[in-house]
Order: structure tokens, then C-alpha cells, then sequence
């Protein structure tokens, strides 16, 4: 563990390029402690990933980047700095392994692939730098662009129920669904944010918590079940989340239960808004059903804080994403625009040059 000691502990800094390393703001410890995981290589880049030091997809995909910039430096600095590609091309299949749902990771080794293959420099290190920054700002950008998007479509103030975490620490900077209410509560539109706990790593109540208390706006944990008892009230305007991968239907795909948020929203008329970049959007997916959903270690979900709290001999269900029909969203806000009802053919033209 390190620490580069140049950065501040601050939700945009959760990924970092520093002194020709990759630090990661370790996600698994947050709140109660703060440290940055460094990474020296392409595999400890993708163990980061499949461990869950960093999360959230834009944050995964900015993180591979960085990660093929370490296996190039590392293959150049061998003696087979000859057959660089190679090298590089077998240490992104790994990288590529790390997580299986969230698209942004394979958007982003993709971009850095085309890259490799016009690259004529001995010495490609320079360039696949300059190449990561960019996915890096852009995001942050796009992020910043879509918060004021989605802003404009809330009517406050009013009170917004977010799931997981799709702030700064799941991104390249600012968030997606918390940029939204991060502009939002900017323009006095926000109440309150009811931050659903998360189960079973509580990114809610550890990170989307921590995030918006950063930033001076108000927040609630709640439990994950606690929903349908605040929007019967009447009182919750809009449900906000991200995404890990948007399908070329419009169907959404992000953490496990924001499916059954999107049947409650419906039920109670609350707005459900997606916020996520257009390089989470998969044109290749047909439907939501094609999505592969990454199913995790069951101990996660029979042990809290490290101490287990199921039964011995008993074992669980853990799939980490479930699918929210088309259907059921009332709009997809991307850094190019807003698609609402979203359906194959809007999703066509939002992505249409891209």
C-alpha cells in the first residue's frame, strides 16, 4: 500500500496517474480508513479491478487504460522490448478478464488497441499515455455535461433515491448520477438524496454516503428495502442511477435491485433517470437478456464486515447486476443529450457518429 503524498483524499482523485504510477483509492475501506493501492503492472491493474479497489464502470474502464500504459512500459524496459505488441496484447486479454459485465472496460482496451495497431514508435509509452488521460478527461467532462442535463429535467425541490454509487469514485471525476445531483443541488432543486445501504458491499452507505457529505449535500442511508415505503409518501421526485452497460434497446443493466426500483417508481409515478456515458451504451447488445451478469464469491453475501452471518452449510445467490427493462425508464441522460422512453430506435440516433 502507498500513498502518493502529492493528492488529496477527495472523491475525484479515486484514479490516479502519479509519478509513472497508477493509484487507486482503495473502495473496499472507505469510509473508515483512506488509502490509495499502487499498481506497478497490467496483472496488479486487473487484480485492483476484480477486487474491487476501484468499481463503477467509467472508473473501471479509465483504470484498464492506465493499466495497458504499465504493460507497455514494462515490455519496453525488458529484453523482448522487440515484440512489445505481443506482450501488450496478452497482458490487456488479462486486463479484459478482470470484470465480465460492465461494457466501459472493453470500450476502453479497444481504444487503446486501434491505437497499438498505428503505432510506429519504438517506444510506445508516450502515446498510450496521452491516449489514457484522454479517455480520463473525457469522462470527467461528459460527466460534468450529462449532470446539467439531467438537472434540467428535476422540478425542486424535491427528494431523489439513488442506488449504489455513480459519483466521482465510480468515474473519471464529478459522477454520473451524482453529477446529476451534484448540479442539481447547485440549482436548489434537491431536498435530500436517500442513499440506498447496497447490499451486499454497502457502496451506498459507504461511498454515495461519503461522496455527497463531501460535497455538502444532504444525505440519508437507508436500507435497501425501505423504497416503496418513501415513495408512498410522496414525497421522492425522481430515482438516479448509473450504469455498468446500456443495451442497443435501451434496456439498462447496473447494480443488483435497481431493477425492482424502477417497478416501485413506475407503481408510485416517480421519474426513473439513467445517467451514464455514451461508452457504456453497448450497440452490439441487442437486449438487456444478452448481457452476461458477473455472479460473485456467495461469502460476500453470508458475511458482513468480516464476520459471517449466515448459517454454516447454507449458500447464496450473488449476482452483482440485474437488468431494467426499456420499458420502465423514463429517460437515459448522456453527455450527448437526453433520450427519454428510451427504445431502439431513439438509442440508434443518440449513437449514431459516435
Amino acid at each position: 500500500m502507498e500513498t502518493p503524498n502529492a493528492l488529496d483524499i477527495h472523491p475525484d482523485n479515486a484514479v490516479v496517474w502519479h509519478d509513472d504510477r497508477l493509484f487507486l483509492l482503495d473502495q473496499r475501506v472507505l469510509p473508515q480508513e483512506t488509502r490509495f493501492v499502487a499498481c506497478h503492472s497490467a496483472a496488479e491493474t486487473a487484480k485492483a479491478i476484480s477486487d474491487m479497489v476501484v468499481r463503477g464502470a467509467p472508473a473501471i474502464g479509465i483504470t484498464a487504460a492506465y493499466g495497458v500504459v504499465l504493460a507497455a512500459r514494462a515490455w519496453i524496459s525488458s529484453n523482448a522490448a522487440a515484440d512489445w505488441r505481443v506482450g501488450i496484447g496478452a497482458d490487456i486479454e488479462v486486463l479484459a478478464a478482470s470484470r465480465p459485465t460492465a461494457v466501459n472496460l472493453f470500450w476502453a482496451l479497444e481504444r487503446m488497441r486501434r491505437l497499438i495497431s498505428v503505432l510506429e514508435a519504438a517506444d510506445p509509452v508516450p502515446a498510450l499515455l496521452s491516449e489514457a488521460r484522454k479517455i480520463h478527461e473525457e469522462d470527467a467532462a461528459a460527466n460534468r455535461a450529462m449532470g446539467d442535463f439531467g438537472a434540467e429535467l428535476i422540478q425542486g425541490p424535491t427528494d431523489i433515491i439513488t442506488h449504489c454509487n455513480a459519483g466521482a469514485l465510480a468515474t473519471g471525476g464529478y459522477g454520473t448520477a451524482l453529477g446529476v445531483v451534484r448540479s442539481a443541488h447547485a440549482a436548489g432543486k434537491v431536498r435530500m438524496v436517500y442513499a440506498d445501504e447496497t447490499r451486499p458491499w454497502l457502496q451506498g452507505s459507504r461511498l454515495t454516503a461519503w461522496e455527497l457529505a463531501q460535497a455538502g449535500i444532504p444525505v440519508t442511508v437507508q436500507s435497501d428495502n425501505v423504497a416503496a415505503s418513501m415513495m408512498a409518501r410522496g414525497e421522492i421526485g425522481w430515482v438516479v442511477v448509473g450504469s455498468d452497460r446500456i443495451a442497443a434497446n435501451g434496456d439498462v443493466c447496473n447494480k443488483i435491485g435497481t431493477y425492482a426500483l424502477a417497478v416501485l417508481a413506475r407503481h408510485h409515478g416517480v421519474g426513473f433517470m439513467v445517467a451514464a456515458p455514451t461508452s457504456t451504451i453497448d450497440m452490439s447488445v441487442t437486449s438487456g437478456a444478452d448481457i452476461p451478469i458477473e455472479e460473485r464469491d456467495p461469502e460476500e453475501v453470508l458475511a458482513c464486515g468480516g464476520k459471517r452471518i449466515g448459517p454454516n452449510g447454507v449458500t447464496a445467490h450473488n449476482p452483482v447486476f440485474d437488468v431494467t427493462p426499456a420499458a420502465l425508464v423514463d429517460c437515459i441522460v448522456t453527455e450527448r443529450g437526453v433520450v427519454r422512453q428510451p427504445d431502439a430506435e431513439k438509442m440508434r440516433a443518440l449513437m449514431a457518429g459516435v
